[in-house]
């Protein structure tokens, strides 16, 4: 922490950040059998739990990693390591499985507020931690038996370490260890190994500007990190990769990308306009604003940052044209930028100031190069704001938004460099900086405070019902089998469209039972508009629902699952329950 005026002890710093921790641990572990918020939703997806510690389950409960033609090992081999250490020293359960996920939550609230405590002293630190602890959706999916969380904790931790290359450039080492550990938990993390290693990049290239500690210090933490990233991605190719090439390509391409939404000038037109329309943005809306003003602060005096300020600012804009790129339809997606929001807000509040007090010198020729910037960032602010106007509309909250990002742009540039020498005057006391921070950390736990009143353990009851209705090791189709095996010894085989089980899946005559929805509809947990397990169904005329469950997914409160036998006597039960609604 050279050259920051300590703004607060050690001794009290240390306290506050673990109490901040403590409330983060209560957070996530408080009723851990629980189902995940589902009115409303905050994107997790139950029944997806069952089918990511698909492999871990296997190795734990039968002895061998791949049991069946469904193996995202491919995909997440550091989830499914951190997955089956947790089913071997705990046994398997709902409990277990979300158990990786939580601890890595709560790392990551840890190693933000130490990593914003060096950039701009201990208040900060301790007022990202906090805002991170209490994150609501963070929170839920950190509470969740997926990728998303533990992938997210890697990146802060990469995140913690580049910064402390300021202080030892050999840090660089373990951050590019950490963010290979955050790209093999969930390849969506690729735009944070390019992130960390443009950044890396820079630094090299920067450094000959002068020979100063700092320059100096920036090119050996550049050289570090670079080779960090080079030798791990080497060992990952000889060690997973290419042994398991034709695996690895076929799932995280095949699957994975390809049969994505589409890559023309319309799909991406509405990536662009539809990405801001996400709860994640809305429900933290203040930290958002705060964080997207001090990231533009941060951007006009980008030669003059340091590699930690840098990285947020990276983290953000290459994850944004990653999900541009790719998929911006999905919350999950939206979750890795939480923490990088949480940091610049906290920075912000830390520093008393929206903006860097010398903004103002800033000649509006200059300014004017980021106007495309500015103008997204307006957009986004906005837009997460007014779809509450508009929950389920697209056209009004795009068009509104619009128009309150160009006419915010235009005061902008029509009045520099007034607006920002108002936001880099702040004028807010220190405490007064962490009073709000506590202030709308308050306002998240209200949030989960609402969802554990109303709490239901629907699921998890259903998974308990099934392993006493079923013998161990009975073969279940469908990728609902996945969901609710985690609290029996079921063999659930799940079918993809193109992947997992599918080709043979009209054949399995030895698989008796399917498992599916009923309601809100048969199949629903399928891909919208291609209800595979029904290609199961249908190969199998004669079958009967011989018990029916009640599962928590949708709003509506009355969701149902079924088991049904395939050689059940040709009763047309199922078809009465309202099938084929799609």
């Amino acid at each position: 922490m050279t050259g920051l005026r300590e703004d607060m002890s050690r001794g009290v710093f240390v306290t506050a950040l673990l109490l901040t921790l403590a409330l983060a641990a209560l957070l996530r572990g408080l009723f851990p059998a629980t189902d995940p918020p589902w009115d409303p939703t905050v994107g997790v997806v139950w029944h997806d739990e069952g089918a990511w510690v698909h492999n871990a389950r296997n190795k734990a409960l039968f002895g061998a990693w791949s049991q069946d033609q469904w193996n995202p090992v491919y995909i997440a081999p550091v989830f499914t390591a951190l997955e089956y250490a947790s089913f071997k020293a705990f046994g398997v359960g709902v409990r277990q499985a979300r158990l990786a996920p939580e601890l890595c939550g709560l790392l990551s609230v840890w190693l933000l507020g130490l990593g914003v405590a060096r950039l701009a002293g201990r208040r900060a630190g301790l007022m990202a931690a906090l805002l991170l602890a209490t994150n609501y959706i963070y929170v839920m999916w950190n509470r969740a038996a997926l990728m998303e969380g533990p992938m997210v904790a890697f990146m802060v931790a990469g995140w913690y370490f580049y910064v402390r290359t300021e202080e030892d450039p050999r840090w660089g080492f373990v951050a590019s260890a950490c963010v290979w550990m955050a790209f093999f938990t969930k390849a969506s993390a690729a735009f944070f190994v390019a992130a960390i290693a443009l950044d890396a990049t820079l630094s090299l290239l920067q450094a000959r500007d002068g020979a100063t500690r700092s320059s100096n210090s920036g090119r050996r933490g550049g050289w570090w990190t670079l080779a960090g990233l080079a030798l791990g991605g080497g060992i990952a190719l000889a060690v997973f990769v290419i042994p398991h090439w034709t695996d690895y390509r076929f799932y995280n391409w095949q699957m994975s990308v390809t049969r994505k939404p589409g890559y023309d000038v319309k799909s991406l037109r509405d990536r662009v306009t539809w990405f801001p329309l996400q709860d994640v943005f809305t429900r933290a809306w203040f930290v958002l604003t705060v964080g997207v003003t001090c990231g533009l602060g941060l951007l006009a005096r980008w030669r003059a940052l340091v590699a930690g300020e840098r990285l947020l600012l990276l983290w953000i804009g290459l994850g944004a044209t990653e999900l541009v790129l790719h998929d911006a339809s999905n919350e999950r997606r939206f979750i890795f930028f939480i923490p990088a929001f949480a940091a610049l807000a906290a920075i912000a509040l830390g520093r008393s100031r929206l903006m860097p007090d010398d903004i103002e010198h800033v000649p509006r020729k200059s300014a004017l190069l980021a106007m495309p910037i500015v103008l997204y960032a307006a957009y986004v602010v906005a837009a997460a704001i007014v779809r509450l106007a508009f929950l389920r509309e697209i056209g009004p909250n795009v068009r509104s938004a619009a128009i309150l990002a160009l006419a915010f742009t235009a005061v902008l540039y029509a009045t520099w460099p007034r607006i920002p020498r108002l936001l880099g005057r702040g004028g807010w006391t220190p405490a007064a900086g962490l009073a709000l921070a506590m202030a709308v950390s308050a306002g998240q736990i209200v949030q989960y405070v609402q969802w554990a009143a109303g709490r239901t353990y629907k699921n998890y009851e259903a998974s308990l019902e099934l392993g006493r209705r079923l013998p161990p090791e009975t073969l279940v189709h469908g990728k609902l089998a996945n969901g609710l095996s985690l609290e029996n010894r079921i063999r659930p085989i799940f079918v993809g469209r193109g992947f997992g089980n599918y080709e043979d899946r009209k054949t399995r005559d030895d698989v008796r039972y399917i498992l599916t929805y009923i309601a809100p509809s048969v199949g629903y947990e399928s891909q919208a508009h291609n209800p595979i397990i029904e290609d199961v169904i249908d190969a199998y005329p004669g079958q009967r629902i011989i018990m029916t469950f009640d599962v928590a997914e949708t709003a509506t409160g009355h969701d149902r699952a079924a088991l049904i036998d395939k050689f059940g006597g040709g009763s047309q039960e199922l078809r009465q329950s309202g099938r084929a609604k799609h």
